[in-house]
């Protein structure tokens, strides 16, 4: 392969859904068509964050869950992920391809969504690009729209089904299991009190806290070295009850955090950073009236998901 040309898949990718797959899929036979690197571009931030006046969209991945995603499932090797500001915001759309992907990045190829915009105001659109790419000489694609069940496969239509605790519909629509990845914090230590080992997440700022709730998850705990995280698979992946939301059981005021029962693992895994995998809904969260109460639950819950494990490996 050639050091620098590669073929870039265009978009912001949040969640790394089945349509993206289908981009970046298409990127990666491209790429090894031409013999160059696959690639796919995408922003630090949601474009809303600059909107005034505008809620900025929260978001179902991170920039780093989703360089894992794409790089995990569809081979992608470069992950370019720019910082939206306003100078980003303003690039007029022929300067962003030309300067930005050509010159800077050694596009030789780009793969888009039909409805793809970009450059200052949106005013690039696959028409216009499909031309310059054209006058300069590299190839382009665009990919049609991807629906499931009738319905358009998009972050929008994913984040309303996460929010909403149907977990199991936004795996189909993804493709694969809702991420978190962050690393351990210090909890209250019930782990030792219900006869679990327990870890404690938060969830980094911006992003879609899921509804509250208990769910069937698998976790994985990832290398101790960052710069590998997304190309060495760590270890696991170890079955989890998980609660999403405020434990009300412990009093926890309004702190929200993805706290994890691993039903078959021993040992501390106090600052590592653990991705867990959320695949199905169990329960809405409550408070119960005792600690004991609360393990009988977790016991039931535990019992669940390795029938839901053992029914729907994943």
């Amino acid at each position: 392969m050639q050091e620098k040309k590669c073929v870039v898949a265009l978009g912001f990718f949040d969640g790394v859904h089945m349509g993206h797959g289908v981009l970046l899929s298409l990127c990666a036979q491209r790429a090894k068509e031409l013999g160059v690197i696959p690639a796919a571009f995408t922003f630090d931030l949601h474009p809303s964050a600059l909107i005034p006046g505008k809620e900025p969209v929260p978001l179902l991945t991170t920039p780093a869950d989703r360089s894992s995603l794409m790089d995990r499932l569809y081979g992608i090797q470069r992950i370019i992920i720019a910082h939206y500001d306003r100078t980003m915001m303003t690039t007029p759309w022929r300067e962003f391809v030309t300067d930005y992907l050509v010159r800077d990045h050694g596009a030789v190829h780009l793969v888009v969504g039909h409805d793809f915009h970009f450059g200052h105001r949106g005013e690039g659109d696959p028409q216009k690009l499909r031309a310059l790419c054209a006058e300069l000489g590299i190839g382009c694609d665009v990919v049609p729209k991807v629906e499931l069940d009738g319905i358009t496969v998009s972050s929008t239509h994913i984040r309303r089904l996460i929010s909403q605790g149907d977990m199991a519909g936004a795996v189909r629509f993804l493709g694969h299991p809702h991420v978190l990845t962050h690393t351990v914090k210090h909890g209250k230590k019930l782990g030792s009190t219900l006869g679990f080992p327990t870890v404690n997440l938060t969830f980094p700022p911006g992003l879609l806290i899921p509804a509250y709730g208990v769910y069937a998850t698998r976790v994985w705990v990832l290398p101790e070295y960052p710069d590998h995280q997304e190309h060495t698979p760590g270890s696991g992946p170890h079955p989890a009850v998980t609660n999403v939301g405020i434990r009300p059981t412990v009093d926890d005021g309004e702190r929200v955090t993805a706290e994890g029962f691993l039903l078959d693992f021993e040992g501390d895994l106090y600052g590592r950073t653990l991705r867990i995998e959320f695949y199905h809904y169990l329960r809405p969260e409550k408070k119960f009236g005792s600690l004991e109460a609360l393990r009988t639950e977790v016991m039931r819950n535990a019992r669940q998901t390795r029938d839901f494990f053992a029914h729907s490996p994943g």
